[in-house]
């Protein structure tokens, strides 16, 4: 009974977790959280996280295929290419990374992402009035992006849509098919490493996974109705609530 409790409980954060990578991204604030409470080391929780979250983003950029297209002036092909090297990148840093040092080293990671959605509609109508963003940029920032999605995922979603509303001029709502796109992308590459390497524990992923697949399904049908506003202002109070947890469990 309480492992089937257990299980029930890393099924509703999937669910919650692929809801909200379909909304504004952050679904990791949601899953990992769980997995550690279930006893995972911070590095499998996150390594297993990631695997079973893929299929939910999957379904949620399918589901959202008739909005992709550029992001700026780069297409949504090229920026795929580079997240996909990147999410390699980044998940071979994540299996060579002790597991206390990810552990003090997550707080920043997701305060990181906190700031930069807090942060990310002022700058960037500061930066376009003073710079002008050429496609370098944007694809050097998005593999950044996703040597972050590999190692670490959390708040990534959130980065992404700062980072295009910083040097395309998007806005939130616009950004949900590409970014949801580069999410699967980016968790793609990672899985394949982080299977390869045995970190992800099999009856945890499957529970997840199968809250994800809906979670992400319907949080990309509710995407297409919720204001921009809406979807911000979620984000924020899920990614400042989580920066505060992980805090108080790496330093409390």
């Amino acid at each position: 009974m309480a492992e089937l409790a257990l299980l029930a409980l890393v099924a509703a954060a999937g669910l919650v977790g692929g809801a909200m990578n379909a909304l504004a991204g952050g679904g990791t604030f949601a899953t990992l959280p769980a997995l550690l409470a279930i006893g995972l080391p911070a590095n499998v929780a996150n390594a297993s996280s990631n695997v079973a979250l893929l299929p939910g983003a999957a379904a949620s950029a399918w589901t959202l295929r008739d909005e992709l297209g550029p992001v700026g002036p780069v297409g949504w092909r090229s920026l795929a290419m580079v997240t996909f090297a990147g999410g390699l990148v980044g998940s071979l840093l994540l299996v060579w990374t002790p597991t206390r040092t990810f552990d003090l080293i997550i707080p920043w990671l997701v305060l990181y992402a906190f700031l930069v959605l807090l942060l990310g509609q002022r700058a960037a109508g500061w930066l376009a009035a003073r710079v002008h963003i050429g496609p370098g940029t944007l694809l050097g920032a998005q593999g950044l992006l996703g040597v972050y999605g590999g190692y670490f995922g959390g708040g990534v979603g959130l980065m992404m849509t700062a980072t295009y509303g910083l040097l395309a001029g998007r806005d939130p709502r616009s950004l949900f098919a590409p970014r949801t796109l580069m999410l699967a992308v980016a968790n793609a590459a990672a899985a394949l490493v982080f299977i390869a390497a045995g970190l992800v524990v099999w009856p945890a992923f499957l529970a997840m996974t199968a809250g994800a697949i809906l979670g992400g399904w319907l949080g990309a049908h509710w995407g297409k109705r919720l204001p921009t506003q809406a979807v911000r202002a979620w984000t924020l109070l899920v990614s400042g609530a989580t920066t505060i947890v992980f805090f108080v469990r790496a330093y409390g």
